[in-house]
């Protein structure tokens, strides 16, 4: 049985790699969107442009904004000089915010009194708005406390103290970049397995292997183990990149990761094998791979928390192994979780990969029959 199988993996592997457009997928793409989403892909905004709207001359707005300009994120400062410049540089997006500081900033903060900053956003894009106003805040929370030290004033405004867990630095790199080690695996193993069965039936072979002396099993086999290796090989890849080339901190244990890369790729298996079993052509198997892709990826939690969507949609993430996977890689990355903290991930992709199997297999003894 084992000859057997061996054989037919043998012929699947050089089926895949002496077809130069397979290699060329197989080897470009996961290296072209490792280095995008690492260097491009990230929830930082690094430069924030912004409008001034000063009426104040006084000292005080001028050490405020000067701390603005000193700022990194901030750049491509625009100077306001009447209201009505302020709604066409929203609309027409050439600012994220505008500052507006009112004529008697500087005499009401040296009588003690709240000097008046106000900030117009543009909402279009709430993350990037957020994200801007937290900026806003730390600039005029420092500008407040250094005030108040030199100018002798008794009551320091209340700053923020933020011990951030897991990510000191808030880079949203260390975030994306584990993400991705599930996305590449996940399409590359796909693209394999959805394809193993339907080019058979395209070229003209699958009667072939019907005469063979191969069982449904042994063949089922044979056209998982190539997905499976070369899915393993890639996330291999993707986790030495992330570590040696972007710097991402590997804190857990590599068992603990490559069991669930095992069991998330058993999953991801049975699910192109299943696809192929009922596609007759190639074409067939490329969309009904897209066609589960999009939604395994929108729903995993790669992008957007799964906590912010109906509770009906996060029942149906519990089908997809993209879920679990993806929290078990950030896990491991940044939290250094053990097996006693995931355990109750795994089962889960075990059991999915376990029924689409044993689809993929009724499927396919009753196309072979």
């Amino acid at each position: 049985m084992l000859q057997k199988i061996f054989a037919l993996m043998k012929k699947e592997f050089r089926t895949i790699l002496k077809n130069k457009k397979t290699r060329m997928v197989l080897i470009v793409p996961p290296i072209a969107q490792i280095l995008v989403f690492g260097y491009s892909a990230s929830f930082d905004l690094n430069n924030v442009s912004y409008a001034v709207y000063n009426e104040d001359p006084g000292i005080a707005s001028r050490q405020l904004l000067a701390r603005f300009q000193g700022a990194k994120v901030f750049d491509s400062c625009v100077t306001v000089h009447h209201d009505g410049e302020i709604a066409p540089l929203i609309n027409e997006k050439e600012v994220m915010l505008v500052l507006h500081i009112g004529p008697d900033f500087t005499r009401d903060i040296s009588r003690g009194r709240p000097g008046k900053l106000q900030v117009i956003l543009d909402g279009r894009n709430s993350n990037s708005a957020m994200i801007s106003l937290n900026y806003v805040r730390n600039i005029v929370m420092d500008f407040n406390s250094h005030w108040a030290a030199t100018h002798g004033g008794r009551h320091i405004p209340a700053r923020l103290v933020v011990n951030s867990w897991f990510n000191n630095s808030l880079d949203s790199h260390w975030f994306i970049i584990p993400g991705i080690i599930a996305l590449l695996a996940l399409v590359v193993t796909l693209e394999v397995t959805a394809l193993s069965v339907a080019k058979e039936r395209e070229a003209g072979t699958f009667d072939q292997l019907l005469v063979t002396p191969m069982t449904p099993l042994e063949i089922l086999i044979g056209k998982s183990l190539p997905g499976f290796i070369i899915g393993f090989i890639e996330a291999t890849f993707i986790i030495t990149m992330a570590i040696l080339w972007f710097h991402v901190p590997f804190r857990g244990s590599f068992l603990v990761l490559y069991f669930g890369i095992f069991t998330f790729l058993l999953s991801a298996i049975g699910i192109g094998l299943m696809i192929s079993s009922i596609s007759v052509t190639q074409q067939q198997g490329l969309m009904g791979a897209f066609l589960f892709l999009v939604p395994a990826v929108i729903l995993s939690g790669f992008a957007t928390p799964i906590e912010n969507m109906p509770q009906l949609v996060q029942y149906i993430t519990y089908l997809n192994p993209m879920r679990y996977f993806l929290i078990i890689v950030r896990s491991t990355f940044l939290e250094g979780a053990s097996f006693d903290l995931l355990w109750n991930l795994y089962w889960p992709m075990v059991l999915i990969g376990l029924a689409t199997l044993t689809a993929a297999g009724l499927l396919f003894r009753n196309r072979m029959y």
